[in-house]
């Protein structure tokens, strides 16, 4: 499966952005997808998921700003961004995810893409 990221811009702090996933090649309703994000200089980290009963993580940090959803019909799942801090500057990626043994998510496609760059001023 591969998915483009896209949405991405430059916003002051507070602002709000809506990043979109798609995939052109199958059908996400039977897949689980994350949202993944990397700054200059750090490691990429798991933002928010999506699995494919319904169910949703999100990384302590944007719990209660960004909102994950999906549109199965469109093959696009969403990544709704409010209250954006200059800490959020990144690129953003998306993937699709397997479980692992401690029951975290992983990436499961070595293919990223170009993600979309998001930028917050202060």
């Amino acid at each position: 499966v591969q998915l483009q990221a896209s949405g991405g811009g430059l916003v002051q702090t507070g602002g709000s952005l809506r990043l979109s996933c798609v995939s052109s090649l199958s059908t996400i309703s039977s897949a689980d997808i994350g949202w993944f994000r990397q700054a200059p200089g750090k490691e990429r980290e798991l933002v928010a998921a999506s699995g494919s009963g319904g169910n949703t993580d999100y990384k302590r940090s944007v719990k209660g700003r960004f909102t994950i959803s999906r549109d199965n019909a469109k093959n696009t799942v969403y990544l709704e961004m409010d209250s954006l801090e200059p800490d959020d500057t990144a690129a953003y990626y998306c993937n699709t995810l397997r479980v692992g043994w401690g029951g975290n998510w992983i990436p499961v496609s070595d293919y990223w893409g170009q993600g979309t760059q998001v930028t917050v001023s202060s």
